[in-house]
């Protein structure tokens, strides 16, 4: 199944509501058109959610690192910034 398995212009989404999500439901993204330009695509609430679910943050990664108890340095110089003329 491709991301957008039938496009319809606003005016048919519009004519055609319950259909369009009928088939976002069923068969995937459906992408609406206006002047044949793609302007939105109506996905299923389901998939919605697979898409934007939150996935592990920045601080899950690094403690799952296989460097994690390694034993390398990671200290920070304590050096200044350098100066530049602006």
């Amino acid at each position: 199944m491709s991301d957008e398995t039938m496009m319809w212009s606003v005016a048919g989404a519009k004519a055609r509501f319950s259909e369009l999500i009928e088939k976002a439901q069923q068969e995937g993204p459906q992408t609406i058109t206006r002047n044949g330009r793609r302007v939105a695509v109506v996905i299923s609430a389901e998939e919605w959610e697979r898409r934007t679910k939150l996935r592990e943050g920045l601080g899950a990664f690094f403690a799952r690192s296989p460097l994690r108890d390694s034993g390398i340095d990671l200290e920070r110089l304590a050096d200044a910034p350098r100066e530049i003329e602006l």
